[in-house]
């Protein structure tokens, strides 16, 4: 009886002990890069956004107007319809030419400048490429050592983990473009490899206005072990432009086809070559090294320009980089941030020449040119709901700039040459609170230091070869907002305001002609306010049963940038860009892959001399989109249709300083009616 009862006993223990569980299994999806930079960039106290290129990619992709769309706060407008664009992020540069250079925003790729005491050669800034796209708006750029009043645009180019296999794309329509991209990447070992070959071109809407390139990018990663790894980056673009002129508000409407003179732009080869390499110490603690090299070229002004130019420019750009998070400060959970970033311009100069002759006329030495910046940031957790974000940024800028050769004697009250060297503090102060898991509300003050460049100090070729004595722009800003989805709705709303002070302006002051160039001034002046909101906002309307969906996309901002009681201006808006910019589409997608879109673009009138004489016209146009993107996202095609009606429109102007009411050829015009198809395989 107790052998019996003991023998039942074990059983139940075996029973008990001895059991098996059914195999579970967990399901989810991978984060893409993309979604983990949006997370990352969600932890700023202030305003960015992140693009995913795939989805630009579902229609044209030309130029940086197609990649920046729908982004609040940003104005994008292609000029000729090239790379070349007039790109500007709360009035950041807002008087810059467009063509070579642009001004008020650091780009980057992959964290690696292409921006340096020069500016920013607009070459590359097709985005060839690119997974996704950062844009962080003003101090917001703190991480990238970005100071300017714009912030940063940062280019993530793809990895053999992002686009992995072969891949083919080809693009064509309208006014003669093409667009072919072939590229393959992968994976092998702890290796990854991507490499892509590019080459557009476009006849152009206005008549002899071609323009062509070709793109060579290759990305490389490898992992040496668990503490190290690293990528090495490179990118390569040669063009050839015919820019279109800027025509007259009477030309755009009864001839928008004109072109008044030819403009040549040689870039025989811009190379920008990048490495970063990434040591983790611990699970708390890692340190970032960047390097980089830029080296770009350009011969502008050709079949046009009394005198044209030719630049030559290297950067050496270094950047270091000591996360640390994990720890504690006033018994809370702390991450720190300490940087450095330095790009010198090593050479660098610009030489005029006799278009008849190639004589020199004038050289202009830039070398030496450098922007540095210390920084030291921290996010202090003060609640489960609540961060502190706190950063200061020591910026030196140091510009060497000498005219060392000139077949005209400087008879001005300026002299021929400029070392400035300046140091400066930039502060910042934010704090972010989620209302919910899903919204958050958010708030900072900054301070931006925006230094000339380096060619915005020379004169020209004009009859006295001075320099002009500039100093940096600085600003102090404040902006609110609030970002994140409920619902149906996924969105963000922030207003700003910055007090502007010394802020550099560029007018035109006499046009060019046959026998002498365009005469440009530029200045600090008195002083400015920036302000404005930003909003941009997705709603899920219907979904049906299949999956099917329906989104309305939207986005809206309003500029509002003026003098404050300028001597000559008095309360002046500040021209060049439009009072407000609303971007609209209704977007359909089926499951199986069908997806079709109509949009619609408006932008106010805004002046385009200081003195408020003389308006570019509001415009609206339209556009729609039908595509197909395989399940196996294996191949695709699209067919992208622009402006609709055939509206004569004008995307952008140049600046002048007192027009008296006359209209003028200030004025880019506006693709007409165009279509663009492409398909893409992956095999």
């Amino acid at each position: 009886m107790a052998v019996s009862t003991g023998l039942a006993l074990l059983n139940n223990v075996q029973a008990a002990t001895d059991t098996s569980l059914d195999t579970v299994v967990v399901t989810g999806h991978a984060q893409t890069d993309t979604q983990a930079d949006r997370e990352r960039l969600n932890q700023v106290a202030g305003a960015t956004h992140v693009v995913d290129n795939k989805e630009v990619e579902k229609g044209r992709a030309a130029t940086a107007e197609d990649v920046l769309a729908f982004q609040p706060g940003v104005y994008a407008q292609a000029t000729s319809g090239q790379s070349a664009a007039k790109v500007s992020i709360r009035g950041s540069g807002i008087n810059a030419f467009y063509g070579g250079y642009a001004l008020g925003i650091k780009y980057l790729y992959d964290g690696i400048p292409v921006t340096g005491p020069g500016g920013t050669q607009e070459d590359l800034l097709d985005m060839a490429a690119v997974d996704h796209t950062e844009v962080l708006s003003g101090a917001n750029a703190f991480e990238y050592s970005a100071l300017t009043l714009g912030g940063a645009i940062n280019m993530v180019t793809h990895t053999g983990y992002t686009s992995p296999g072969n891949y083919v794309r080809l693009e064509g329509g309208s006014f003669g473009y093409r667009k072919e991209q072939l590229s393959t990447g992968g994976v092998v070992g702890d290796s990854d490899y991507y490499l892509s070959i590019l080459h557009n071109e476009r006849k152009g809407y206005q008549d002899d206005s071609a323009n062509h390139g070709n793109d060579v990018v290759g990305n490389f990663g490898h992992l040496f072990n668990d503490k190290l790894e690293t990528r090495f980056t490179f990118r390569y673009r040669d063009e050839d432009n015919t820019n279109a002129s800027t025509l007259t508000k009477y030309q755009i409407k009864h001839d928008p086809t004109a072109n008044n003179y030819r403009w040549v732009r040689k870039k025989p080869g811009t190379t920008l070559l990048g490495s970063t390499t990434t040591y983790t110490f611990d699970d708390n603690s890692k340190l970032e090294v960047g390097l980089g090299y830029h080296h770009y070229t350009l011969t502008d002004g050709l079949h046009y320009y009394a005198n044209p130019g030719q630049w030559d420019s290297t950067d050496l750009s270094t950047s270091l980089r000591y996360l640390r998070k994990g720890d504690t400060l006033f018994g809370l959970p702390s991450n720190t941030t300490l940087s450095f970033s330095s790009t010198v311009l090593m050479p660098g100069n610009e030489r005029v020449r006799n278009p008849d002759t190639w004589a020199l006329v004038q050289k202009n030495n830039f070398t030496g040119s450098r922007d540095t910046v210390f920084s030291l940031g921290n996010d202090l957790q003060l609640t489960d709901r609540t961060w502190l974000t706190t950063g200061l940024s020591l910026a030196n800028t140091q510009r060497d700039v000498r005219v060392t050769y000139a077949t005209n004697a400087n008879t001005s009250e300026f002299p021929s040459e400029v070392n400035y060297n300046d140091w400066n503090l930039a502060p910042r102060i934010g704090i972010r609170y989620a209302l919910t898991p899903d919204v958050q509300l958010f708030g900072n003050v900054s301070r931006s230091i925006d230094p000339p460049v380096t060619w915005y100090y020379s004169s020209g070729p004009v009859s006295n070869p001075y320099v002009q004595p500039l100093h940096a722009q600085k600003a102090n800003t404040v902006e609110l907002g609030v970002r994140g989805s409920q619902d149906i709705f996924d969105g963000s709303f922030t207003v700003y305001r910055s007090w502007v002070q010394g802020e550099l302006l560029s007018a035109v002051i006499a046009d060019a002609t046959a026998t002498s160039n365009e005469i440009v001034s530029n200045t600090n002046a008195s002083p400015t306010i920036h302000q404005g909101v930003e909003a941009g906002l997705s709603t899920l309307l219907w979904t049906g049963r299949n999956g099917s969906t329906v989104k309305w996309r939207q986005a809206y901002t309003v500029n509002d940038f003026y003098f404050r009681h300028d001597a000559t201006f008095g309360g002046n808006q500040l021209p060049g860009l439009p009072r407000q910019v609303y971007q609209s589409a209704l977007q359909y997608q089926h499951p199986s892959g069908w997806y079709g879109e109509v949009n619609l673009n408006h932008a106010s009138s805004y002046y385009v001399d200081f003195a408020n004489t003389v308006k570019a016209p509001e415009y609206t146009i339209f556009g729609a989109k039908v595509g197909y993107e395989a399940p196996s996202k294996r191949w695709s095609v699209f067919l992208d249709a622009r402006n609709l009606t055939d509206k004569h429109y004008v995307t952008a102007s140049k600046t002048s300083y007192d027009l008296k009411g006359v209209d003028s050829d200030n004025f880019y015009v506006g693709d007409g009616f165009g279509v663009t198809t492409g398909v893409s395989y992956r095999f």
